[in-house]
């Protein structure tokens, strides 16, 4: 078809929804797919996503090129841009003044997403939805100012994975655009996925050489191996622990990916094991932080790891949950309290580390509460250092001591010193956190304390919402008959709860402030339960997200009346929706 041809078929598509036989499958499908979103096509309305992250595997093997492409083409307007998965422009290298001009004018430019649902039938956007190398001139463009433009995308498909990892797409003006640009987009795209692939080899081709090293020289040892698409467990692991607890210590050990300090973690399996995941060294893998070893430590002590099965094996007083890694932590817990040994209690901050502490105390001493002091005492101002010799001048003292970890190294060397050579004069617990621990802490207070028990992450140990849900309820409504409904119970299960039992309490008490009695549904549940997302959340997407759970809400549901009143499109608002994981 001629240009006009074309012209013509897309406007009585838009008038009359008519499809014209003659124009080219793919395309008309990608209109009928940008109508479905409901694009504008008399001007585009387009968010900015997000900044380019540059330093991306994917730039990496794409930059050497694109640059040498740019430069084979330095003598046309012809403009080289590479996007994401999701079609938000990475990098644009363009020789023409009057091209880049034109392409800002219409935000082809990094940090927009030219995916179909804002701008409609484009290169990019459509070989993102089809998979497949697009050719889209002049008119085929869903919306009129793209219209003086031929685009050419090609999707990079990752060779380990089978995922798209972003698209090649040159763009140029209608009359010198064509299949010319379409083969060469091809070709540019083959070689930047020659290359993700040599990159992904070399990644874990280096992490199986440090494997299977480690594995050689510590047979004894439990070795840990992580990486893009690889898990790898020696044989020590692998008859040492269930199917459950392997599946737990490698979502620990994902989990500390995402933790700069280096040093060893500390964490319960599902079995009531504990374990102790040590950092290792790979070469080369700082450019690729999802990489990663670790000698595993296992506690093999038989009266330990029976603990968590013993038929009398049962939570502190005032304390809930019946899960293995809980009950483990209160029974060494209480343990080492019965004892008189100094325990410190690892944990996440709100994990309920300090409460599990004070009810071994007041369960193994009836009557007498332990002293609390946390780091906020000791801090400028403060009178902590006071109080401590004032509770370590009592008989039989019995003291807890809040994030130890969080104390500057003067006040450790207080604490130090106050608490030198009063080893038997009394007991004292103490919280910290489960990342890896400064060098001061290990030096000066540590070693007083002979024991490290750990406290499991709520996310971790589940399961006990179902306890835990009904005794905070009944604890903020004073007893009232107030419950949630097994929908909304399940919402919460799906929610990963970072700020651990202490987030849950404040959830709860948000929900029994709105309703007292009665059974709490799904949707009088706060926004963030109700959206399950992939990443965590800036404070801008936070706000973001409650705004659109509560306009579907006032709504009804309907969600092009949620878009309308936030003043958004509604491909937008379905974006948002599978974005933030959003559930009504």
């Amino acid at each position: 078809m001629t240009t006009k041809e074309v012209q013509k078929a897309r406007e009585r598509f838009l008038t009359d929804g008519e499809p014209d036989d003659n124009v080219r499958a793919a395309i008309l499908t990608s209109w009928r797919r940008s109508k479905a979103f409901s694009v504008r096509n008399d001007r585009l309305t387009m968010p900015f996503i997000r900044e380019p992250n540059l330093d991306s595997p994917l730039i990496r093997a794409a930059s050497p090129v694109l640059q040498q492409l740019a430069d084979g083409l330095a003598a046309e307007p012809v403009s080289v841009i590479l996007t994401s998965a999701d079609g938000v422009v990475l990098t644009r290298i363009s020789p023409s003044h009057r091209l880049e001009r034109t392409l800002d004018a219409v935000n082809l430019a990094p940090g927009y997403s030219y995916a179909e649902e804002f701008v409609g039938t484009n290169g990019i956007g459509t070989a993102i939805e089809t998979r497949s190398p697009t050719l889209v001139i002049g008119a085929e463009h869903y919306a009129d100012c793209l219209g003086q433009l031929a685009c050419a995308g090609v999707p990079i498909i990752h060779p380990v994975s089978g995922a798209v990892a972003g698209v090649l797409d040159l763009t140029g003006w209608v009359e010198d655009g064509g299949p010319l640009l379409a083969t060469l987009a091809r070709s540019a795209s083959h070689q930047i996925e020659g290359r993700l692939l040599e990159e992904a080899s070399a990644a874990q081709m280096t992490l199986l050489n440090a494997y299977l090293a480690a594995c050689r020289r510590a047979p004894q040892l439990g070795i840990l191996a992580l990486g893009d698409d690889v898990m790898l467990m020696n044989r020590r692991l692998r008859w040492a622990l269930d199917v459950e607890d392997q599946a737990a210590l490698f979502e620990h050990a994902i989990d500390s990916l995402h933790v700069r300090a280096s040093g060893s973690l500390v964490c319960t399996l599902p079995s009531g094991q504990t374990v102790r995941l040590t950092r290792a060294g790979v070469p080369e893998a700082g450019t690729h932080p999802d990489t990663a070893l670790f000698s595993v430590h296992l506690n093999d002590k038989p009266a330990m790891l029976a603990l968590p099965r013993h038929p009398q094996s049962r939570p502190l007083p005032g304390l809930v949950g019946d899960s293995a890694s809980w009950r483990h932590s209160c029974d060494e817990i209480s343990r080492c309290v019965s004892a008189g040994q100094w325990v410190a209690v690892s944990g996440e901050p709100g994990s309920g580390r300090c409460a599990a502490l004070a009810a071994a105390v007041a369960h193994l001493s009836p009557g007498r509460a332990a002293r609390v002091l946390s780091a906020a005492d000791f801090a400028e101002g403060g009178n902590g250092a006071e109080l401590l010799d004032q509770a370590l001048g009592e008989e039989n003292f019995q003291i807890i001591v809040r994030d130890l970890d969080d104390l500057t190294e003067e006040q450790l060397s207080t604490v130090a010193d106050s608490v030198h050579g009063r080893e038997h004069g009394g007991w004292i617990g103490a919280t910290i956190s489960g990342r890896a621990h400064d060098s001061s802490l290990g030096a000066l207070l540590l070693p007083f304390f002979g024991q490290t028990v750990s406290v499991p992450a709520l996310r971790h140990r589940i399961e006990d919402l179902i306890d835990l849900v009904p005794h905070l309820l009944r604890q903020l409504s004073r007893g009232a008959e107030v419950s949630l409904s097994p929908d909304a119970l399940r919402q919460l299960r799906k929610y990963s709860w970072p700020g651990n039992v202490a987030q849950l309490r404040d959830v709860l008490r948000e929900v029994v402030q709105r309703q007292r009695t009665g059974v709490i549904g799904v949707h009088q549940l706060p926004p963030m339960c109700r959206a399950v997302s992939r990443h965590a959340l800036t404070q801008i997407e936070a706000l973001e997200r409650d705004a659109i759970v509560r306009s579907l809400e006032t709504h009804g549901g309907n969600k092009k009346a949620a878009a309308t009143a936030l003043g958004i499109s509604r491909a937008t608002i379905y974006r948002k929706i599978r974005e933030f994981g959003i559930s009504l």
